[in-house]
């Protein structure tokens, strides 16, 4: 396997704000913060899986507005290969992030440079792309960005279906994993006509692979994750550690994943791996700024 990770994905400038709790429908609470960093999930997960030793390109798009420098930094310093990375006069994508005391968070995304990340934008950077070891996707491009990515690469395909967006369903079912938590995993099934009663996550499991995905990756926040394959399934456990902001949790998980998959760990080994990166993620405030680096301690269960 080329040992090189390709994303494909969304760069995005976080805006942050601190509530004691989330708002009701049509309540206005006071907050604090306010603050700019860097985010975006395919951003978030490159991140994290160059911090974890991996060699990281980037296929995506900025602004060329006062958001697109806080939203490359931690891209940047992380070492990730920005040549396919396009300014444009489209706004940088903008994340609105509203965090809660207990480190839960609400997020509103607004697409800008991103939506640039198209089928005819991709097919530019084909030969980056046919090359990679790994492809890593999310849900954060336009669908025939997705597709076009898919039917570009040579490499193990693997998906973060998040947001759920409407994708080509062959392109979908090249995942090998598809990550998604419990929620995703459903929205999932549905866009694939396999919908089913069960929010179980052995349950939604199985019939992921049922429909097609030759492997699972489930994330279950703090309960963990677990793995499952023509093989069977494996619970993945997570250390116990003090919330402070989830944000980027799940793509910490998924950019580590890939790092140590690269490496040529097994699922089960890159999928334990990354829940230790993702409960040390937690701890900090941030997504791509509370990332650990391969000389941190991660968290043991």
């Amino acid at each position: 396997m080329n040992q090189r990770i390709v994303v494909v994905g969304s760069i995005n400038a976080d805006l942050n704000v601190h509530v004691k709790r989330h708002p009701a429908p049509g309540e206005t609470l006071l907050g604090s913060g306010g603050n700019i960093t860097a985010g975006g999930k395919g951003a978030n997960q490159a991140v994290a899986a160059a911090l974890q030793g991996a060699d990281v390109a980037f296929v995506g798009a900025v602004g060329n507005d006062p958001y697109s420098e806080p939203a490359l930094e931690h891209l940047r310093a992380s070492g990730v290969d920005l040549d396919a990375v396009a300014e444009t006069e489209e706004t940088t994508g903008l994340a609105i992030i509203t965090i809660a005391e207990d480190g839960e968070n609400n997020i509103v995304v607004i697409p800008g440079a991103n939506a640039v990340v198209d089928g005819g934008y991709v097919e530019k950077h084909s030969a980056l792309i046919a090359d990679a070891g790994i492809l890593l996707l999310q849900g954060e491009i336009p669908a025939d960005g997705f597709k076009e990515a898919v039917h570009r690469t040579t490499g193990r395909v693997v998906v973060n279906l998040a947001p759920v967006i409407e994708v080509n369903k062959a392109a979908l079912l090249e995942a090998d994993p598809i990550i998604a938590n419990e929620h995703e995993a459903g929205l999932i099934l549905d866009q694939l006509s396999a919908g089913i009663d069960s929010t179980e996550p052995h349950d939604l499991a199985n019939a992921l692979l049922e429909a097609g995905f030759p492997s699972v990756v489930m994330t279950l926040g703090s309960a963990g994750a677990l793995v499952a394959d023509s093989t069977g399934i494996t619970d993945i456990p997570t250390p116990t550690v003090t919330a402070v902001d989830t944000t980027g949790a799940g793509d910490a998980f998924a950019g580590a994943f890939c790092a140590r998959l690269i490496k040529g760990d097994s699922l089960i080994d890159a999928a334990t791996h990354a829940a230790r990166v993702g409960a040390f993620s937690v701890q900090a405030a941030g997504a791509q700024a509370s990332y650990p680096t391969t000389s941190d301690d991660l968290p043991t269960v």
